[in-house]
């Protein structure tokens, strides 16, 4: 059942963040109030780290953007490990 919700969590939120780097880039062409760094960053952390590697290379949104170009593939790298972790002890 816990592997289901965990399943089921990362699917949304990666959905989720990919859909957010989308709307910013949007935004930003548009000259229009933007999704902030923090946030963008803070849904990543929070397991939709894969949305925003694709969303950044499908957008090519944040891709100069130093701080992006290494903590969401960190955030990924973390989100990996946590779920191999988990996966072997179960």
């Amino acid at each position: 059942m816990i592997v289901k919700c965990i399943t089921v969590y990362l699917a949304l939120i990666n959905i989720g963040t990919f859909l957010l780097y989308g709307i910013d880039k949007r935004k930003a062409i548009n000259e229009k109030w933007r999704i902030s760094e923090r946030t963008l960053l803070l849904v990543s952390l929070s397991g939709g780290s894969l949305g925003a590697l694709t969303g950044m290379n499908v957008f090519h949104h944040k891709t100069r953007n130093l701080r992006f170009r290494i903590l969401i593939p960190v955030f990924l790298l973390i989100h990996f490990a946590l779920v191999g972790i988990y996966l072997m002890q179960s």
